[in-house]
């Protein structure tokens, strides 16, 4: 595949991730010092990383000025992020919430997926945009297996937020398979306000984690 040619960021690429990354780094330690115990403590430490990796890679691949061949490695780590970040996410549900045999398979399926499309990014360097996002949907829309379960075990705020987190994972994946709404394409365009959803989205996660999951299995 040729280098990617220079393109020209609106002014806002990457600023909140970046801006996210060094939140998430705080906060993120809170969570895992917060957690009751040896298990909620791991379960907390692996969402807190995946957020802050994926925000950290993503701020890295736009706000750096790359070379054509390196910005082809850092995207690929900056997709691999998300996918990693889907997974961290749903390991504190499973594993603190799910019980019998949905938390082994809810682990297995979301985690093997995300290894499965982090390989396929490094090594299918071509794949269509929308097989991305399609992987990405699906695999965050997994819980829908178990949801009788987690509506019955979770706290109904905690419930209705991870809901609404997903529900804007989805937006925002969306809005970047679209590109649109483009608001102000030279500051503020569709892949900022992707990033805009997927930090509201995390927050969202975070909430219902940190005060209804880590601190209540």
């Amino acid at each position: 595949m040729p280098p990617m040619p220079a393109v020209e960021k609106p002014l806002l690429r990457g600023v909140l991730h970046q801006a996210a990354f060094a939140v998430s780094l705080v906060v993120g330690t809170l969570l895992v010092v917060g957690a009751e115990g040896g298990r909620h403590r791991l379960a907390a430490a692996v969402f807190a990383g995946s957020a802050a990796a994926c925000f950290g890679a993503s701020a890295l691949y736009h706000r750096v000025t790359w070379t054509p061949h390196m910005r082809l490695w850092m995207r690929r780590v900056d997709h691999a992020g998300v996918y990693l970040l889907i997974a961290g996410s749903y390991t504190p549900v499973s594993l603190l919430v799910l019980r019998g045999a949905w938390r082994p398979v809810v682990l297995a399926v979301v985690w093997g997926g995300a290894v499965a499309a982090i390989v396929l990014k490094f090594v299918w360097v071509a794949a269509p945009k929308w097989l991305a996002v399609a992987i990405g949907i699906a695999l965050g829309w997994v819980a829908v297996v178990a949801l009788p379960q987690l509506a019955t075990r979770l706290n109904p705020a905690a419930f209705v937020l991870l809901v609404v987190g997903g529900l804007l994972y989805t937006a925002g994946a969306v809005v970047y398979a679209r590109r649109r709404p483009d608001p102000f394409p030279t500051v503020f365009g569709y892949h900022e306000l992707f990033h805009a959803l997927t930090i509201v989205a995390v927050a969202c996660q975070y909430v219902a984690i940190a005060f209804y999951i880590v601190r209540a299995g």
